[in-house]
């Protein structure tokens, strides 16, 4: 890409600060320009189908939608979009989440200028950007740690603080079910009581508190 023909990119990012720091500091660059802005989920989606941008830049803590789930709406409508994660979060979990979920590049915002911009060039060019701490992270992440739908279900109530009895009845699941659930969350996440499983649950980004 060049001046006369540069790349478009959506900009997703619910921070009006960190926004106008984004958008002026892309502008800049003869080569790049931002052509949509979105403060939430849906609108990210909405304006990605609206302008079919080369890259879609978003903050990973969205409104509405996480990242990851904008990454997964998008790449399922259009399979060859272009995705880059821009976010503060260090957790294994996200990053192992995001990639996953089709994104190009997960890149922290502590990034320097130049380093993002140089990024959003090589993804355009259809490489993969993982920085080497990034990729340090990800590979610490546990390869058993992947949990069922369902033993997320009962691992969002664990954080929660809901006992057995109240998981099966919030879940509609018997309680021994529910104690099958348990036992197979804490083998994956290698601890040994429901406590450590919701700390390692919080400290690893697999749940978040507000859910």
């Amino acid at each position: 890409m060049n001046a006369t023909n540069p790349l478009r990119i959506v900009l997703a990012e619910d921070h009006a600060l960190v926004r106008v720091g984004l958008v002026t500091i892309l502008n800049a660059e003869p080569d790049l320009r931002v052509v949509a802005e979105a403060e939430t989920g849906s609108q990210a989606i909405a304006l990605y189908r609206q302008h079919q941008p080369d890259i879609l830049l978003v903050d990973l803590l969205m409104p509405e939608l996480s990242g990851v789930e904008i990454t997964e709406a998008v790449r399922r409508e259009f399979p060859r979009a272009r995705i880059v994660l821009l976010t503060g979060s260090d957790t294994n979990e996200d990053i192992y989440r995001a990639l996953k979920a089709g994104a190009q590049a997960y890149l922290w915002k502590s990034i320097r200028p130049l380093e993002l911009v140089q990024a959003l060039r090589d993804v355009a060019a259809g490489r993969r950007v993982v920085p080497a701490a990034v990729a340090q992270r990800l590979a610490e992440r546990l390869p058993q740690s992947d949990l069922t739908a369902r033993e997320l279900d009962v691992l969002r109530r664990i954080v929660r603080g809901l006992a057995n009895k109240e998981i099966a009845a919030d879940l509609r699941l018997s309680e021994a079910t529910v104690k099958t659930h348990v036992a197979n969350i804490l083998a994956k996440l290698d601890v040994e009581d429901r406590t450590q499983a919701a700390t390692a649950a919080l400290q690893r980004g697999i749940v978040r508190r507000a859910e």
